[in-house]
């Protein structure tokens, strides 16, 4: 295939243990997903268009250079794109599906080094992906996706607590045979993508109360989302002990993970288009509920993490402003009295 790239070059550096030490011991992890904002020209992936040859290899490269990000700014936990192995499931595209076998010593010389940087990788296939679709072409689709997702980590080596993050899908007008779907299917993958995914309450159709019920019928691990809770919560469960609930689903010995972002409060800017003469109208508008703000609000927060005691826990901020917010974070919540530390 054109265009693959050279190799990457992600292996351990000689400063990377340096960098892990200068973490706090014994703390949980802040992490972001997909973009950095405090370095310029990083890129997520190799993004080029399937006639451009795009390759995980180059991807991976791309990564590499992210990593030295995370270890300049002590950021232990990071979403990878799912898009980094271009169309590797593209059922009309087949001389993408080998990309995984084709990097398979750079995939395990760069989860060697975020192993070594300590950093906790995880991917969020996108809204496309949906495991429970009434459209049996799209459920396959779902499940070869999964199924190289949950590869990858494990190409990279990566510890059982990195996983693929995804959520139910719709409703379908019957709920019921929506989760039966769900539940039925996931029990069809393999022993080895299973024991990746994790299963997020959304903002509009499944809650709390209804994943949780989903995960006792097929054992998958709940990922909380807290601002998904607030604005889809009909069960009327405190936050609090959702989030308790939620990680009390994850195996013994594994660390949880919850979603943490604050609601968007100030007015979005709409742009639409006239069909007719292709000109851009803007306007101001109310913010959606479960929009996400650019930055994480230090005083609900730290509440947030007090309220959960000393649950041992790691937040993926969902924040417009991305790593940008986890710094910020960071330091507004650094003299806090919470009951865990948390970097």
């Amino acid at each position: 295939m054109s265009g693959i790239g050279t190799a990457t070059g992600a292996v351990p550096r000689p400063d990377d243990a340096a960098r892990v030490a200068a973490v706090p011991p014994d703390a949980d992890c802040l992490g972001f997903a997909v973009k950095v904002l405090g370095w310029d020209g990083l890129k997520a992936n190799d993004a080029r268009r399937w006639q451009s040859g795009p390759h995980l290899r180059v991807s991976l490269g791309y990564l590499d250079a992210i990593l030295d990000y995370l270890a300049e700014t002590g950021i232990r936990m990071y979403r990878m794109s799912s898009d980094i192995a271009p169309y590797a499931t593209h059922p009309d595209l087949p001389q993408f599906h080998a990309q995984l076998d084709e990097c398979a010593d750079e995939l395990a010389a760069f989860g060697a080094r975020a192993r070594a940087l300590d950093i906790r990788l995880s991917l969020h296939p996108s809204q496309y992906i949906v495991l429970n679709s009434p459209v049996e072409r799209v459920a396959a689709a779902s499940l070869r996706d999964f199924d190289v997702q949950a590869t990858l980590l494990d190409r990279m080596g990566m510890g059982p607590e990195c996983r693929v993050v995804t959520h139910v899908g719709g409703v379908y007008g019957d709920r019921a045979a929506a989760a039966d779907r769900f539940v039925t299917r996931y029990e069809t993958l393999p022993e080895a993508t299973r024991a990746r995914l994790v299963l997020e309450n959304d903002e509009t159709s499944w809650p709390v109360a209804d994943v949780l019920e989903i995960h006792a019928r097929c054992g998958i691990p709940v990922v909380f989302d807290i601002l998904h809770h607030r604005v889809n919560d009909p069960d009327g469960i405190d936050p609090a002990e959702a989030c308790l609930r939620c990680l009390a689903t994850w195996s013994t010995g594994q660390r949880p993970k919850i979603h943490y972002s604050s609601q968007r409060l100030a007015d979005r800017t709409v742009i639409r288009r006239v069909a007719a003469t292709g000109e851009k109208s803007e306007r101001l508008a109310p913010p959606k509920a479960g929009q996400h703000d650019d930055w994480i609000d230090p005083v609900d927060f730290v509440a947030f993490r007090t309220a959960t005691g000393d649950a041992r826990y790691d937040v993926m901020l969902e924040a417009k402003q991305k790593d940008l917010a986890v710094l910020r974070l960071r330091e507004a919540i650094m003299s806090s009295d919470i009951p865990r530390p948390i970097w």
